[in-house]
């Protein structure tokens, strides 16, 4: 009898449980219709006390219901809505394993909705220089939907501009465990009406409009990796943190994949350079212009590299070969008249220093024409620099200066007037 009686008791006790359980979920599911977000989580909160006596359905059920009052149509804070994904992903492994997907259609849902939200946050908190804003809803955005590796990756450079560096590291670490190279393949083809290229979703899409004649010329184009750009900036993080070794160490680690990739040798320069090693910098850069040789940013990299560590002949070699490539290329102009102007200091250093004899004033004289040929001298480099980009107010002062060093009144006048003309 007593035996009995203590299977009766564990029945009611069961019975009771169950009944409590549906209740509590049956109030939150009602305070989320009235979008009561406060009230559903208290429920949720009850019956999350009961879950050891919750058999799949109902935990399923549970999960669903606790991920909807969490995120609350979007209101809740980041620990919640944080708190709703991990509820919702335990909601998709459990009906995974039951072989019964009665909630996770509705969870899928909110989801897509979440991830439209999330990255209209995102995109605004960018618009405003947010970085923490939007590096956190580019995150949660890649949370709901983990095939859209892109978001990590926004994510994690947001997070390096916001200066989030601990958690830059962590997400960039992430992509590398994923093998995320953010490699994509654009679908092109030219309208023969127009002659400009598009862009196509898919090559099925782009290869219908080349049968139906009115567009041609069909070709895919891939981007370039962005495994190189991720060490680079995990260095970078780890230059700012101090902590050099670790930052030579992530570029090291890239380059077992790709010792020969173009973007991060130019990567591994930069770092270089930033930790002082411009012999590593320079050739690290040379080998880059092997694999690229008509890159004139590289070329007048080296000269200013030159430039700063005092080799003038080296550095005027490096920016008359970026002129030579490209004439219009201004910044070359503008760094050669530097370099010429910069040695007007060691001659004015070297006239303080005379005495009032005939020997020091005869040497006064030529200090004095050797300056005035530097004047000149950077003339034709100003003046190109000006010609092609006719905004340039450093070009343009410089000039002015000149022409009245060089008692030029002329051309002084006519500089200052461009000058009051772009001011204006």
């Amino acid at each position: 009898m007593m035996k009995k009686y203590m299977v009766m008791s564990l029945a009611l006790m069961l019975s009771t449980l169950t009944f409590a359980q549906k209740k509590e979920l049956k109030s939150a599911e009602k305070a989320i219709k009235n979008n009561d977000f406060s009230s559903a989580k208290a429920s949720v909160s009850a019956a999350e006390a009961l879950m050891s006596a919750m058999d799949d359905k109902l935990k399923a059920k549970f999960y669903l219901l606790k991920g909807q009052a969490l995120y609350a149509m979007g209101a809740g804070n980041e620990a919640d809505v944080n708190a709703a994904l991990k509820s919702f992903d335990e909601l998709e492994t459990l009906e995974q394993k039951t072989g019964k997907k009665t909630y996770t259609p509705k969870a899928d849902a909110l989801k897509l909705e979440m991830s439209k939200v999330f990255i209209e946050k995102a995109q605004n908190a960018l618009g405003q220089k947010n970085y923490e804003v939007s590096y956190k809803n580019f995150e949660s955005a890649y949370r709901v939907s983990k095939s859209d590796t892109l978001y990590l990756y926004n994510a994690a450079l947001l997070a390096t501009s916001g200066q989030s560096y601990d958690k830059a590291l962590e997400m960039f670490a992430e992509l590398q465990d994923l093998g995320y190279t953010g490699i994509s393949t654009e679908y092109l083809a030219t309208d023969k009406t127009t002659g400009e290229e598009q862009s196509f979703p898919s090559s099925g899409l782009r290869d219908i409009s080349v049968k139906a004649g009115t567009h041609e010329k069909s070709r895919n184009k891939k981007s370039e990796s962005k495994a190189a750009d991720i060490a680079k900036n995990i260095a970078l993080i780890y230059i700012d943190k101090g902590e050099n070794d670790k930052a030579i160490a992530a570029i090291e680690d890239a380059k077992k994949i790709n010792p020969n990739d173009f973007n991060l040798l130019v990567s591994e320069a930069n770092v270089r350079y930033k930790l002082g090693q411009k012999d590593e910098y320079r050739r690290l850069i040379s080998k880059a212009l092997e694999l690229e040789p008509d890159n004139i940013d590289l070329l007048f990299n080296l000269g200013v590299v030159a430039g700063d560590s005092g080799d003038i002949v080296e550095a005027k070699k490096y920016y008359d070969m970026a002129i030579e490539m490209d004439p219009t290329y201004t910044r070359a102009y503008m760094n050669m008249a530097a370099l010429i102007l910069d040695q007007e200091q060691g001659i004015l250093d070297e006239m303080s220093k005379l005495g009032m004899s005939a020997a020091d004033d005869k040497k006064y004289d030529e200090l004095k024409a050797k300056k005035t040929q530097l004047y000149k001298d950077a003339v034709p480099y100003l003046k190109s620099a000006f010609e092609n980009d006719p905004n340039n107010l450093n070009a343009a002062r410089t000039l002015m200066n000149i022409y009245g060093a060089l008692d030029d009144t002329a051309n002084q006048d006519v500089m200052k007037a461009k000058i009051e003309a772009i001011e204006n």
